[in-house]
């Protein structure tokens, strides 16, 4: 073969050598820009559609709130996803407000009062019918602190009774006083019940003004009755109970603030009255749906990727709006269409390279987040897999106002796993934007509960700001291309935990340290996460215990139901932290609690 012949059959030879090597070097690439990949016009079409006016804020059990799981059920089978539960919901039941039935009266001798004039219930009273003599408790309070001591029952018999006591403390103008710790209206039912009141009315004196209005009321989010029948009446109605001893409510209030001293008085009246409240329950859903993995063996483990479309509908009082008195639709864009969004475009992008993940991998958008984890929580007491085979729990909160100037993100869980911070830092090497690590478990989000069921987690956040929970939270405001980098961040190492072949190692963290009002109102804590679920006023489930606190010293366990403290009652979440606050640091109490049906009593040291 001639020389100049050889040498250009080895050259073509040579070239496509190389075509053929880089054709294998970027089939990856190429591969991957056949695929969906997230982008800031994907992230505006979810987040504008949620967070628009048309759906209202998205409460639980609303129309608009079903188009809001429709519209997360239709974008995962477009993914060509596994739909779980029923048909891709998982539907339980919430309570979203209590309302006066038409059976309630009030009257004293001859004198009848006026529903929603000079009488009407409180939002926690129970139902039932009662005709018994009057005490008048002053304010009603029982408290018995190192720097105060003040008992308005002292040496009272209030067995099935009425008690007229003041709403407030005698202390109204003093922002540091120990009284104000104690003086809400649930926790002097509280006492009124364990003092064996049949019933307590609740008066407005001089400090909430002159005019004889009843206080401002909602019946928004309430779902445990106090154990007793509870109704507020105007001054008119309780000094109609005065008359006998010539005295009136403005003259009693003024007296005890004015000597700083208790008075009770037995009256000569007796009231006759009926409550009727109604609760309203209404059906909403988690949304669920899976990616199979392709290993014969570890597509039995799940990763699960979430974040909670719910929000708070027109806002209102006691509906967790940061401005209750304003009636605007709270769109949520942020809180947390954003979120919502996040677990979408992840969905479509992993849909398309389904073959490469080892394990499932299960995407859930998680309804009543806002009414205390409620969708979370019912998913991790009834799961749709085995809780213990989820290795991961992703959560998505609030991702949307990375501060473009200064990107920082807040990453919660670190230190739910054994090895998170070590796949952190590998990850957040050379990423230009700062990242702040927090190893709790607990908070105030969907990955608590997974925590609590001992799963490890992640929750992904970019911090809270001023349109939070109020009508302001609009996607206008929002930071896409932030989103998208928060998510180009998250990919790879979901991608990693979804095919590494060791599940990382769960292991529990310690709480956090308290800071704000409630740190200084409760001086003692037990260590636990509440379970919002139960709704039963048979005691406070424990949908968690933290690692190192009291509760877990003495051996609680979450699935327990604490039902007392110290001998005194607990039947929701509301008497358990009015006993907290009787409660000393150092004390040694006992805990009644219910485990797999066996009554048992724990010892623990606060």
């Amino acid at each position: 073969m001639p020389t100049e012949l050889f040498y250009i059959i080895m050259k073509k030879q040579l070239k496509l050598l190389l075509i053929a090597l880089l054709l294998v070097v970027l089939q990856p690439a190429m591969k991957a820009q056949t695929s969906p990949d997230i982008t800031v016009a994907d992230l505006k079409q979810h987040i504008y559609f949620l967070a628009s006016d048309s759906l209202k804020g998205r409460k639980p059990g609303t129309p608009e709130a079903k188009v809001a799981a429709d519209y997360i059920r239709n974008q995962f089978v477009e993914d060509g996803l596994q739909l779980l539960g029923d048909n891709g919901f998982q539907y339980f039941d919430v309570t979203v407000s209590v309302e006066p039935g038409s059976a309630n009266a009030f009257s004293v001798g001859e004198t009848s009062g006026i529903f929603d004039s000079t009488f009407q219930l409180m939002p926690f009273t129970s139902n039932g019918t009662l005709d018994a003599p009057v005490v008048f408790v002053g304010f009603g309070l029982e408290i018995d602190q190192d720097s105060l001591k003040w008992n308005d029952y002292d040496g009272l018999d209030v067995t099935g009774k009425w008690v007229l006591v003041l709403r407030g403390d005698p202390e109204p103008d003093n922002e540091q006083s120990t009284f104000a710790n104690f003086g809400s209206d649930r926790d002097k039912a509280l006492t009124a019940k364990d003092h064996h009141a049949a019933g307590i009315l609740f008066v407005n004196g001089p400090q909430y003004g002159s005019g004889d209005k009843l206080m401002s009321q909602t019946f928004n989010r309430v779902t445990a009755g106090a154990g007793i029948m509870a109704v507020n009446i105007s001054k008119s109605l309780a000094d109609k109970l005065l008359e006998d001893q010539h005295l009136t409510i403005t003259k009693l209030e003024d007296s005890i603030r004015a000597t700083m001293n208790p008075i009770h008085l037995r009256l000569d009246k007796n009231v006759t009255a009926t409550t009727d409240l109604k609760r309203v329950d209404v059906k909403t859903c988690n949304v669920v749906a899976m990616l199979p993995g392709s290993d014969s063996i570890l597509k039995n483990e799940y990763i699960v990727i979430g974040g909670h479309y719910d929000h708070l509908g027109f806002g209102g009082d006691g509906s967790g709006s940061r401005m209750p008195d304003t009636i605007a639709i709270h769109n949520g864009a942020d809180d947390n269409a954003s979120g919502v969004a996040a677990v979408l475009e992840l969905a479509q992008m992993m849909s398309s390279q389904k073959n490469q993940f080892k394990r499932s991998v299960v995407f859930m958008a998680f309804g009543a987040e806002e009414m205390g984890l409620l969708g979370s929580q019912f998913f991790a007491s009834n799961p749709l897999m085995r809780i213990k085979q989820i290795k991961m729990m992703f959560n998505f909160d609030m991702i949307g106002r990375l501060n473009a100037e200064k990107p920082s993100l807040m990453i919660g869980g670190t230190g739910t796993a054994v090895e998170t911070e070590d796949l952190l830092k590998k990850w957040e090497e050379g990423i230009p934007m700062a990242f702040n690590h927090a190893p709790e478990g607990y908070g105030s989000s969907d990955h608590a509960s997974f925590y609590g069921a001992g799963v490890p987690v992640l929750f992904f956040f970019t911090g809270a700001h001023q349109d939070y929970h109020t009508p302001f939270d609009d996607a206008d405001k929002l930071n896409f291309e932030g989103e998208q980098t928060i998510l180009d961040f998250a990919v790879p190492l979901i991608f990693e935990l979804v095919n590494r072949t060791d599940a990382l190692v769960y292991q529990e963290t310690s709480a956090p340290k308290q800071e704000g009002r409630n740190s200084r109102t409760l001086k003692v804590k037990l260590g636990i996460m509440p379970d919002f679920t139960n709704t039963e006023n048979n005691g406070l489930g424990v949908g968690g215990v933290t690692a190192g606190g009291p509760a877990s010293a003495a051996g609680l366990k979450k699935g327990d139901r604490i039902t007392a403290l110290d001998g005194m009652e607990v039947t929701n979440i509301y008497d358990y932290m009015a006993r907290l606050k009787k409660l000393k640091p150092g004390q040694r109490i006992t805990v009644d609690i219910v485990r797999e049906g066996q009554k048992q009593v724990l010892i623990v040291a606060l």
